[in-house]
C-alpha cells in the first residue's frame, strides 16, 4: 500500500514555503483538493485493495474471463422497477434493481464506472490549473523581492561582509546586503505604482475563476453521475441504512445484469444472462459521497474568500482602522499610524493589496523599514527622487528610469489635488 501512495509523496510533504502568493481559499483548491482528487485516483485503479473491479457468472460455458472483459468495457445495466425494497425483505428478489425482466421493462445503465479514474484526474488537473496560471501570470516578482529576508533577523549579529549559505535554501545575508535589498524592495514598490498595475486584477480573476470551477466540476460531477449527485449528500444523511436496499445502492449498485451474445452450434444468436458483481462501486460509493461534502465545503470557502476580497475592495482607502488591522495581522508588530493614515488615503488596491502580501512575506521590524521609506516618498516624492537613483546604483550597478516613474507619479497627483 504504502509503495502505491508513494508517488504521492511529493505533494504530501508540508513543506514551509518563505513565500506566499496566494490566501487559504486558493490553497483549499491545489493542495488539499488536488491531492483528495489523486488519492480517489489511485484508489479506483488498485486492483490489491478490492480486488477485481468487476466478476460477472452466467450459467453457459462462456469463459470467465471473456465475460468480465465484455461486461467491463460494455453498459451494464439494472432494471427499474425491481428497486423494491419491499420485495427485497420478503426475499422475492435477490439484489435492488436484479430480477426477471421483460422486454418492455425500462432499465439504468451504468457506464460511468469505466471513466472515474480518468474523470478524478482529470479533475484534480483543473482544481491546480488556476493557481500554476497565477503563479506564471506572478512571475515569482515577490520572491525575488524577499528571498533571503526570512533570516535577516539574525543579520545584525553577523559582522562579515559576505553572505552565508547554509544549503541550497538558507542563506544568512549580511547587513549591507540586506539593506541594498530593502532599498530594492522600496524602489520595486515605486516601480509597482506605475508599471503593474493589473496585478491586483489578475489575482482577483484567478480567484474568481476558483469558485466558477468549483461550480463546473460539481455540475459535471452531477451530470457525469446521471443526475443522482445532486442530492446525494442530503439523502445519504436522511438514510439510517438499516433496510435491505439504500440511497447508495440505486446510484452505485454492487449487482448488476448483462447480456452477453454469441452464435449457438446451429449458427443461431444465443443471449446469456450475466449477474456481475461490481467490486468496484464499493470504492466509488464512497470517494463520491465524500467529494459531495468536500465540494460544498470548498466552494463556501471560495464564496467567503470573494466576499473578503470584495469587503478589501469596500475598505481598503476608508477606514484607517481596517488597514491597521490587516497589515498588523500580515505583519506582527506595531506599525506607526502617520503611516497607515498615508496608506490607507493614497494608495489604490492595486498598490494595497501588493503592500499587503510584502508584510506578509517579511518580518515585522524590516517591513516597518520599508513602509517608512514608502510613505517617505508618498509624502516628498521629489525630495526621495535623487535618493532612489542613488540606491540603484548601489544595488544593480547601473541608471534606469525608476526616478522618472517617481516624478511622473508625482505630477499625477499634483494634478488629482
Amino acid at each position: 500500500m504504502l509503495n502505491t501512495f508513494s508517488v504521492l509523496s511529493p505533494h504530501l510533504k508540508f513543506k514551509y514555503k518563505f513565500v506566499t502568493i496566494d490566501n487559504l481559499a486558493f490553497k483549499f483548491h491545489y493542495r488539499a483538493t488536488f491531492i483528495i482528487l489523486l488519492v480517489c485516483t489511485l484508489l479506483v485503479t488498485s486492483r490489491q485493495y478490492i480486488g477485481e473491479h468487476i466478476r460477472c457468472i452466467t450459467g453457459g460455458s462462456i469463459p470467465e474471463h471473456v465475460i468480465n472483459t465484455f461486461c467491463f468495457f460494455t453498459t451494464t445495466f439494472t432494471v427499474i422497477r425491481h428497486y423494491n425494497e419491499t420485495l427485497l425483505h420478503d426475499g422475492l428478489l435477490p439484489h435492488p434493481g436484479v430480477g426477471p425482466m421483460y422486454t418492455e421493462d425500462p432499465v439504468k445503465h451504468h457506464a460511468y464506472y469505466q471513466w472515474v479514474p480518468f474523470i478524478l484526474f482529470l479533475q484534480a488537473l483543473t482544481f491546480y490549473g488556476p493557481h500554476l496560471l497565477w503563479r506564471m501570470s506572478e512571475g515569482g516578482r515577490l520572491k525575488n523581492l524577499v528571498d533571503g529576508l526570512h533570516m535577516a533577523h539574525l543579520s545584525k549579529h553577523y559582522e562579515a561582509k559576505t553572505n552565508l549559505s547554509f544549503g541550497p535554501k538558507c542563506t544568512l545575508l549580511s547587513q549591507d546586503t540586506v539593506d541594498a535589498k530593502l532599498r530594492t524592495v522600496k524602489r520595486e514598490f515605486s516601480n509597482h505604482l506605475l508599471v503593474h498595475r493589473n496585478w491586483a486584477t489578475r489575482y482577483i480573476f484567478y480567484e474568481v475563476l476558483n469558485v466558477l470551477n468549483c461550480i463546473l466540476q460539481i455540475v459535471f460531477t452531477n451530470q457525469f453521475l446521471g443526475g443522482n449527485f445532486r442530492n446525494l449528500g442530503p439523502q445519504f444523511i436522511e438514510d439510517d441504512f438499516s433496510g435491505t436496499m439504500d440511497v447508495l445502492d440505486t446510484v452505485f449498485p454492487k449487482v448488476t445484469k448483462c447480456h452477453f451474445y454469441k452464435y449457438g452450434p446451429s449458427g443461431s444468436i444465443q443471449k446469456h444472462d450475466a449477474l456481475c458483481i461490481m467490486a468496484l462501486n464499493v470504492i466509488n460509493e464512497k470517494i463520491f459521497t465524500f467529494l459531495w461534502f468536500w465540494y460544498v465545503v470548498l466552494f463556501c470557502v471560495s464564496v467567503l474568500a470573494l466576499l473578503w476580497r470584495i469587503l478589501t475592495l469596500t475598505l481598503h482607502n476608508r477606514s484607517f482602522k481596517f488597514t491597521a488591522a490587516i497589515l498588523s495581522f500580515a505583519s506582527p508588530g506595531r506599525l506607526n499610524p502617520q503611516d497607515v493614515e498615508i496608506i490607507t488615503r493614497r494608495l489604490k488596491f492595486n498598490e494595497w493589496l501588493f503592500l499587503y502580501y510584502l508584510a506578509k512575506n517579511m518580518d515585522g521590524h524590516l517591513f516597518r523599514k520599508v513602509l517608512r521609506d514608502i510613505t517617505d516618498e508618498l509624502r516628498h516624492p521629489k525630495e526621495t527622487e535623487y535618493d532612489d537613483r542613488s540606491d540603484i546604483d548601489t544595488v544593480d550597478g547601473n541608471h534606469d528610469d525608476d526616478s522618472d516613474m517617481v516624478k511622473l507619479r508625482y505630477e499625477a497627483e499634483q494634478k488629482k489635488a
